[in-house]
């Protein structure tokens, strides 16, 4: 089955509803890919074997388009310019600080060991340091991506399919439910909770009313969240906020 010519880069931080928007986007007739590859894309070569990984688990659907993964870690990098995929759509999301932050620590302290994840202060390291990653990628490529708040897939979501649709060009319309695949709920490959098991969006948000945050902490995070977030609204070719 020929590679999908084109490329679907979603680049963003851990919990923000990242595997959700996966799987919408990968159960659409025209792209393959749902799942977090953990992998650079630094040339051509990148490409090919990005998707010798994908066929390991999924098959390419007849007639597809594009091939999809996410970025939400600062060790993997997007070499937009060296890269000779045509189209190439690239879309930004970003999650406000206290809800993403409870559901790291939350995440990771169910995980065996002593994640440094799983402490806020270490949660919050990663999530600045992250949207500093992102908010310089976007000066370099300003005009180049699509923006969206990633609180959209699940209080706006007819809103947000239609505005992805419309960037990604595509001739039918994105669902509000999806598939589940070989890799569906894995642990490192995506959210490993029961929600995505459920084939569709989960409205209900987890209130993490046992976790407190550090205020000092919390304000520097709010404040990484809001500059980065201007910046990505404005150097974007498009925005969806709300």
């Amino acid at each position: 089955m020929p590679t999908p010519p084109g490329r679907i880069f979603l680049l963003s931080h851990m919990r923000a509803y990242t595997s959700l928007v996966g799987h919408l986007l990968g159960s659409h007739p025209e792209i393959d890919g749902y799942y977090e590859m953990h992998r650079s894309y630094a040339g051509p070569a990148d490409l090919a074997e990005q998707a010798r990984h994908y066929r390991t688990h999924d098959p390419f659907k007849p007639g597809s388009r594009f091939l999809f993964d996410k970025l939400l870690h600062n060790d993997y990098t997007l070499a937009l310019d060296a890269l000779d995929a045509t189209p190439l759509i690239v879309l930004m999301a970003l999650r406000p600080p206290e809800p993403t932050l409870k559901s790291i620590v939350s995440l990771f302290a169910r995980k065996p060991g002593c994640d440094p994840y799983a402490d806020p202060a270490g949660a919050a390291a990663y999530y600045i340091d992250r949207l500093r990653a992102l908010a310089a990628f976007g000066e370099r490529h300003a005009g180049r991506f699509h923006y969206f708040d990633a609180a959209l897939v699940r209080s706006d979501t007819a809103r947000l399919l239609a505005a992805l649709q419309d960037w990604l060009r595509l001739a039918t319309p994105l669902a509000d439910h999806y598939q589940l695949f070989a890799r569906t709920g894995v642990a490192g490959a995506g959210d490993s909770s029961t929600a995505i098991a459920s084939g569709h969006v989960v409205r209900d948000d987890t209130p993490y009313p046992a976790l407190t945050l550090d205020a000092a902490t919390l304000r520097h995070a709010e404040a990484a969240y809001a500059e980065c977030r201007a910046r990505l609204v404005s150097r974007a070719a498009a925005a969806l906020t709300g």
